[in-house]
């Protein structure tokens, strides 16, 4: 599982933004989010494969050779090794060694999702091995109702900076992880794939893409709507109002209620009630603790 002390340890060190990675390590977090490495793909010249839906998000990262991605609706995504792509909604992709998308039909869906569901290595074809790619999912709480991929796009591609990034590392372990098994190899791998998911939002978020209302980037682009949404997570059983929690960011209650909406398309109040009811559903399920404890404790 994707623990929050993992992530905080790993984004305040990588980060001098330590209030905007700290909230989305809160995000992650109360997500549940946890990764597993799924289907290693070993495929010749000619290539292909379809992967339907997938339950959560999907990630790759090419190894070695070459790979082009096509989504419905969109023109497909050129991989170089190095790079890495994820997809928050899971939606049905094709990887293939051709342009067109075009899946050459290698192997039969079971076995795929078979490889992708225990991690195992997924051959496609005949001939020498000339294109290794990594596959992982990541999961989330059905529970909650504040989920990080929801507020990401549709395609994430971070392409390789040549050791610019501690992402470039990353991807480099994990495929002399993959080159060279040993003991334990697959505890590694899963691990690698939880700090990947983090690596990955962090260089993408410092490219400064597009900022949507309602998006993770348009949250935490703007200091004062990630600082207001830390106040309220440190303390949520707080009687907040939006002149009370203006006033501890320093600014006028006008300011921060233009501010948070514009960034998440929503009132203070309005996240702090599902924040709230995220917290309680989490204690309800996990704990023994009665329902007037929780609900005094969030507030």
């Amino acid at each position: 599982y994707l623990s929050i002390r993992l992530i905080r340890l790993t984004m305040m060190r990588v980060s001098g933004n330590h209030g905007g990675m700290d909230l989305l390590a809160d995000l992650l977090a109360i997500s549940g989010v946890r990764g597993t490495l799924g289907a290693r793909i070993e495929a010749p010249e000619t290539w292909g494969m379809t992967w339907t839906e997938i339950d959560g998000a999907a990630f790759y990262a090419l190894i070695a050779g070459s790979a082009w991605i096509g989504l419905p609706d969109r023109p497909p995504l050129r991989l170089s090794p190095g790079d890495v792509v994820l997809l928050p909604t899971g939606a049905s992709h094709t990887l293939s060694s051709a342009s067109d998308g075009i899946a050459v039909p290698l192997c039969d869906s079971g076995a795929a999702e078979r490889a992708r569901a225990e991690g195992r290595v997924l051959h496609l074809g005949d001939g020498d091995t000339q294109t290794r790619m990594v596959g992982a999912s990541y999961r989330y709480d059905p529970e909650v109702s504040t989920q990080v991929f929801r507020w990401l796009p549709e395609v994430i591609h971070v392409r390789n900076a040549n050791g610019m990034t501690c992402l470039d590392d990353t991807v480099r372990l994990l495929g002399r992880e993959l080159a060279q098994r040993g003991f334990a190899t697959d505890v590694v791998l899963n691990r690698l794939v939880d700090i990947l998911l983090v690596q990955v939002l962090r260089v993408w978020l410092d490219s400064r893409p597009a900022q949507p209302v309602g998006s993770l980037l348009g949250v935490l682009a703007d200091p004062l709507v990630t600082e207001a949404m830390l106040r309220l997570h440190e303390d949520p059983s707080r009687d907040w109002t939006a002149s009370s929690l203006a006033a501890e960011v320093s600014v006028s209650r006008a300011t921060l209620l233009r501010r948070f909406a514009s960034a998440t398309g929503e009132t203070p109040g309005a996240h702090l009630t599902r924040w709230r009811m995220d917290l309680a559903a989490l204690r309800l399920r996990d704990s023994d603790a009665s329902i007037e404890s929780i609900a005094h404790s969030v507030g």
